[in-house]
């Protein structure tokens, strides 16, 4: 009879041990910490909440980090943990440079915490990102604008008719032009008091501008001494001389009479002229002061030269 009770409390007592190991594992509670870049694995038993959990794993907190669940939150099986750590953060504003202390938060919400109220058109420069980082710098543009009237000059244009009686290349004025004048709406931008952009937003005429007339040539043949010229073009030019220096011309023939000087952007090298006065030539030269409608005749002495002196004439740009 007593072995048979004596089992009984045998079975009794590996019961109760194997109730009392599955209640031991039944409340284990498996958590994840991650901080510092560390990932943690803890099992917690009981009620425990998460700023425990933190001690007791050496974890320490400052004031401004963000843990997440908050710190008096109760651990519930599998949680995850997470520290983030707070760091500085200036906003720099109407002149003064604040320092934050804040965990990652969006751009606008630490320009808020620093107690910067954005006005509707300011301007945020900072690094590119969605939340702070640390030790970035916000600075805030404070921008402004203003509304002026300004009486500006409105230019005359131009306009051309074509005339049978003078030459193609050449034109003369038929009515001078006049500016008129507008009344301007200005809008100016400042970025912390500084101008930055000035844009027109409205314009009235007061004094309308009075266009210019221009008459153009359209004959490409005249007769001269008694001989048909076809050209493509004639132009005014002032005119010099010069003699030979024994150098040879930008061409690299020998200079003679009937060899000119000219500017290649205005009259292109080898063209074949007649200029009135001189006769027929060729542009085969250049010179440093040749520039514009200025050539530079070839004359046999320095007597011609001097007796030509320098003079305004015609010349044609022959076919």
């Amino acid at each position: 009879m007593n072995d048979k009770k004596g089992a009984q409390l045998l079975v009794a007592i590996s019961v109760a041990a194997v109730l009392l190991v599955s209640m031991f594992f039944a409340l284990q509670k498996p958590v994840v910490i991650a901080a510092d870049g560390k990932i943690i694995k803890d099992q917690v038993f009981f009620n425990c909440t998460v700023a425990q959990l933190l001690e007791d794993n050496g974890i320490a907190v400052g004031e401004y980090d963000l843990i997440q669940p908050a710190r008096d939150s109760y651990v519930q099986k599998n949680t995850n943990v997470n520290v983030i750590r707070a760091f500085k953060v200036f906003v720099i504003a109407d002149g003064q440079k604040k320092e934050l202390i804040t965990p990652p938060v969006p751009i606008k919400e630490a320009i808020a915490e620093a107690g910067v109220t954005l006005g509707e058109k300011d301007l945020i420069k900072t690094i590119a990102s969605e939340v702070t980082q640390p030790n970035q710098e916000i600075e805030i543009i404070r921008v402004q604008e203003q509304q002026v009237q300004e009486e500006a000059i409105l230019p005359y244009g131009e306009e051309r008719t074509e005339d049978n009686t003078l030459e193609k290349g050449l034109s003369k004025t038929l009515r001078r032009g006049v500016n008129g004048s507008v009344l301007n709406t200005v809008c100016i931008t400042y970025h912390n008091g500084q101008e930055v952009k000035r844009e027109v937003i409205d314009s009235q005429t007061k004094v309308p501008p009075i266009n210019k007339i221009v008459a153009v040539g359209n004959i490409t043949s005249v007769s001269r001494g008694g001989l048909r010229l076809n050209f493509k073009q004639a132009l005014y030019a002032q005119a010099s001389a010069y003699t030979y220096t024994g150098r040879n011309t930008a061409s690299g023939t020998v200079p003679a009479v009937g060899t000119v000087a000219v500017d290649p952007s205005v009259i292109p090298i080898g063209s074949r002229l007649y200029i009135e006065g001189y006769g027929y030539a060729t542009a085969w030269d250049t010179g440093g002061a040749v520039r514009g409608n200025r050539i530079d005749l070839f004359m046999e002495d320095r007597a011609q030269c001097m007796k030509w002196g320098v003079r305004n004439v015609k010349l044609y740009v022959l076919e």
